[in-house]
C-alpha cells in the first residue's frame, strides 16, 4: 500500500544550488541578492511594481493592517470560510473581524452578504481566494469604492489565479501571499505583500525591519517588527519562481484527472467561474449530502491516502464564537461539514490520482 500525502513541496530545480550559494557568500539573514531577486520576480509575476518579502503569510496580513492604519474601533469584513490567520491578523491590531458568508459556487466572499455587513466602522474588505479560486472582485471593488474602503486580497492559496484575465494580487489596495511548505510555490516559511502603491510598499519595508529609518541607521521613528524574510528562504523562492508556470500547470492537470475520475461520484466538484482561472491549490470536492465526511476520510486513510477537511467556520472558533452562526452563515456551514481536500502535490502521477479517486469511490460505496 502506498502513502499519498495531501501536499508536499516540489524541490526539483535550483533550490539546493541557490541555498548553497547563499551559504558560501555568508548572506543568510534578512539581506542578500536573493531577497531582491525574489521580490522582483514575484512583482513581475503579479504584474505590480512593488513586492516586499516577509517571514510568512500571517505577518504579511498583520503588516497590511498596520500600513493601512486599521486599529481599535475599526472593522474588516472577512469570509466565514477561511484559514484562521485571516481573522487573527485583524485582531492583532485590536480591530474587529466581521464575518460574511461565501458564494455557493465559488466558495469565496458573497458580495451581497458583504454589502449587508458594511457599517460606519468598516475600513476594509478582505476577499480570500480560497483553495485557488479567485473571489468575484468587481462587485467587491464597487462596494469598496462606494464606501471608501480598502481591499486586502488574501491570496495565500492562489498564486497565479486570474480574475477576468488579471492575476490576483494586483487588483486590491494590496495583497498578501504565503509560501508555506504546502503552497504552490514555497520557501518553507515565507510571505509576500504586493501593491501598486509605492507609499504602502515603503511603509511595509519600514515596519518589517524593526521600524528603522532607511536614511538614518539605528534611528527608529515607529515601533516596528522583525518580519524579514531570510536570504536562504528567498534563494529557495527564486528557484521556485523559475518553475512556477510548470507548477501551476501540474495543478491544473491533476484537477482535470480528478474531475474525470470523480465525475460520476455524486460529489460536488470545485467550480471554475466563467470569469476565473482556478489554480486548484488543493483539489477540494464536497461529499454528497448525508455522507459522513469524517468517516470517509478515515476509510481513505486506511488506503494510505492523507486528506484534510475544509476549514472550520470562523463563527465556530472559540475566539470568534457566534451562537447563531450556523443559521447566519448557511453556505459556509454546509461546505465546512462536507468539504474534503484531496492530495494535490505537483509530483503526483495520473496513476496516483486514480488511486486516490478509487479510494474515495470505495469509501462512498461503503458509506
Amino acid at each position: 500500500m502506498q502513502r499519498i500525502p495531501v501536499a508536499e513541496p516540489y524541490l526539483g530545480g535550483n533550490e539546493k544550488a541557490y541555498v548553497l550559494d547563499a551559504l558560501e557568500r555568508a548572506w543568510i539573514s534578512g539581506s542578500g541578492s536573493y531577497v531582491d531577486r525574489f521580490e522582483e520576480q514575484f512583482a513581475a509575476f503579479c504584474d505590480v511594481p512593488y513586492a516586499v518579502a516577509v517571514f510568512n503569510g500571517t505577518v504579511a496580513l498583520h503588516l497590511a493592517m498596520i500600513v493601512l492604519g486599521i486599529g481599535p474601533g475599526d472593522e474588516v469584513i472577512v469570509p466565514d470560510l477561511t484559514y484562521i490567520a485571516s481573522a487573527n491578523a485583524v485582531r492583532y491590531v485590536n480591530a474587529t473581524p466581521v464575518f460574511a458568508d461565501v458564494d455557493p459556487v465559488t466558495w469565496t466572499l458573497d458580495p451581497a452578504d458583504v454589502a449587508r455587513k458594511i457599517s460606519p466602522r468598516t475600513k476594509a474588505i478582505m476577499p480570500v481566494h480560497l483553495y485557488g479560486h479567485p473571489a468575484d472582485m468587481d462587485p467587491l471593488a464597487a462596494l469598496a469604492s462606494a464606501h471608501g474602503l480598502h481591499i486586502i486580497e488574501d491570496a495565500a492559496e492562489a498564486h497565479g489565479a486570474e480574475y477576468k484575465g488579471r492575476r490576483v494580487g494586483g487588483i486590491g489596495t494590496l495583497a498578501t501571499f504565503s509560501f508555506f511548505g504546502n503552497k504552490i510555490i514555497t520557501t518553507g516559511e515565507g510571505g509576500m505583500l504586493v501593491t501598486h502603491d509605492q507609499g504602502l510598499a515603503d511603509a511595509i519595508r519600514l515596519y518589517k525591519g524593526q521600524g528603522m529609518d532607511p536614511r538614518r541607521r539605528y534611528w527608529f521613528p515607529v515601533i516596528g517588527y522583525n518580519y524579514r524574510m531570510t536570504n536562504l528562504q528567498a534563494a529557495i523562492g527564486v528557484a521556485q519562481m523559475e518553475r512556477i508556470d510548470w507548477l501551476i500547470e501540474r495543478r491544473l492537470e491533476i484537477a482535470a484527472w480528478y474531475s474525470e475520475f470523480l465525475a460520476e461520484s455524486g460529489m460536488l466538484l470545485p467550480a471554475q467561474a466563467e470569469w476565473a482561472r482556478n489554480v486548484y491549490w488543493l483539489f477540494a470536492p464536497c461529499v454528497p449530502e448525508g455522507v459522513d465526511r469524517d468517516r470517509l476520510m478515515q476509510r481513505m486513510a486506511e488506503d494510505g491516502v492523507e486528506t484534510r477537511p475544509f476549514f472550520y467556520p470562523m463563527h465556530a472558533m472559540p475566539p470568534y464564537l457566534e451562537a447563531d452562526g450556523d443559521a447566519r452563515f448557511p453556505t459556509t456551514t454546509t461546505l465546512s461539514a462536507r468539504g474534503i481536500n484531496l492530495p494535490s502535490s505537483a509530483s503526483l502521477t495520473r496513476e496516483q490520482v486514480r488511486y486516490v479517486a478509487d479510494s474515495a469511490l470505495r469509501a462512498l460505496d461503503a458509506l
